[in-house]
């Protein structure tokens, strides 16, 4: 079996100001010859008559042995619908909330731009332009004073979503024989800037912990003392809860819905997460009379009551909402304190701050936090631990010397 290549002169001009040459190769396939043209020179493919040889050899190779499958026809909105239904829908198992949250990437952002391009027309410059508008795209904010400004409409962390989002379906796409090769691989994620923790000091969550009404007490002890992010404390269930040892279990967390879908419970994404961490003896007594308290209420409510054994819930029941503690309970008690306005997420940091101003050890924080590693609590957290390096050389200079010091050259 064998093929060739036709060279033909393309519409663009380098740098010289001469036309660009296009390679094609031609193979039979099906009784019929095909035409195969290659992407953009940009693209590094078929940029020389060496490259069409290349990969007409490869072509030729699978033909042979039985391996070569002819990309379908098919355009990116078509193949999302696939896509959605075979793998999101189906096999892949996916959340609720996430394929919510694929719907949107791909009814603003990948849709939009990708939909009527046939899959195989998609090539890595098309990506990679795709990345660099999304990350100058701008859109009017409002502020505190009135004044409108400009701000990034996608921060570079939405941005990487939509990448690793779009590789995966290409990936799939491969499998499925839609296409050869995923443009997508090729195009690297943005470049993430590192978010400082900002944890408030011991003095600074007791000033917060005096300003917050007293029903709110115990929610935000419990979330810091635990370590435990918003989504952990929501769900908290008292059959998780052990008296005997002053523990929780972690086992679920609050899923957030989209499109005006209720709210719901789900194993953490993280197995490291699903673990027990230790609350305060404090946080214990207090439960202790808050478990008192609910089931007067449950009494009172009788059959209007909505007994889903949580530990933090309405009068009726009901799991609370994140943002009505943020906005009712958690922002208004930081300005009430004279504080300044803090992530929820940043009460997570106060726990590990603390615990290292106390003199726990990192395997005990990591333990405390459920990282995965000892190695993401470092590098959470390593920033914290400021002398530590001294403290540990001093030590071993203590145990090498004894208390005697010794001067370098003596």
């Amino acid at each position: 079996m064998r093929g060739h290549i036709v060279k033909r002169q393309g519409k663009k001009r380098d740098d010289r100001g001469k036309l660009r040459s296009l390679y094609y190769i031609v193979y039979p396939f099906g009784g019929k010859q095909k035409w195969e043209k290659g992407p953009p020179p940009q693209d590094e493919r078929f940029a020389t008559r060496t490259d069409a040889q290349n990969l007409l050899a490869k072509r030729i190779t699978e033909i042979v042995g039985g391996e070569f499958v002819e990309p379908k026809k098919i355009t990116f909105e078509e193949f999302i619908g696939i896509w959605m239904k075979t793998y999101a829908e189906g096999e892949g198992e996916i959340r609720p909330s996430t394929l919510t949250q694929y719907r949107g990437f791909f009814k603003n952002h990948l849709g939009p731009t990708f939909g009527p391009k046939q899959l195989t027309a998609i090539t890595v410059k098309d990506v990679q332009d795709y990345k660099a508008r999304k990350l100058n795209e701008l859109k009017e904010k409002k502020g505190a004073d009135g004044e409108v400004e400009l701000v990034r409409r996608n921060s570079p962390q939405s941005v990487k979503h939509h990448l690793r989002l779009l590789r995966q379906m290409l990936r799939h796409a491969i499998d499925w024989g839609y296409l050869r090769a995923n443009p997508a691989e090729k195009v690297k994620n943005p470049t993430i800037p590192k978010r400082e923790t900002d944890a408030l000091s011991p003095e600074e969550f007791q000033a917060f912990y005096s300003k917050l009404p007293e029903e709110w007490q115990l929610f935000f002890l419990v979330t810091v003392s635990g370590g435990l992010r918003m989504g952990e404390a929501l769900p908290m269930r008292w059959a998780n809860l052990n008296w005997r040892s002053g523990q929780y279990h972690v086992k679920e967390t609050w899923l957030r819905s989209r499109g005006g879908e209720p709210h719901s419970f789900g194993p953490p994404k993280a197995p490291a997460s699903a673990a027990p961490i230790d609350l305060v003896p404090e946080a214990i007594e207090a439960l202790r009379s808050h478990r008192t308290r609910q089931k007067a209420q449950k009494l009172e409510a009788g059959q209007d009551y909505n007994d889903q054994d949580l530990i933090f819930a309405t009068d009726l029941g009901a799991p609370l909402d994140d943002s009505h503690v943020k906005q009712r309970s958690f922002f208004p008690t930081l300005e009430a304190a004279g504080l300044r306005r803090i992530r929820f997420h940043d009460l997570r940091h106060t726990c590990a701050s603390i615990l290292i101003d106390a003199g726990e050890s990192p395997k005990y924080i990591q333990k405390q936090m459920r990282h995965a590693s000892i190695e993401m609590t470092f590098n959470t957290y390593g920033h914290l631990f400021p002398d530590s390096n001294r403290e540990a050389a001093t030590r071993f200079g203590r145990v090498l010397f004894g208390t005697k010091a010794v001067a370098v050259g003596e």
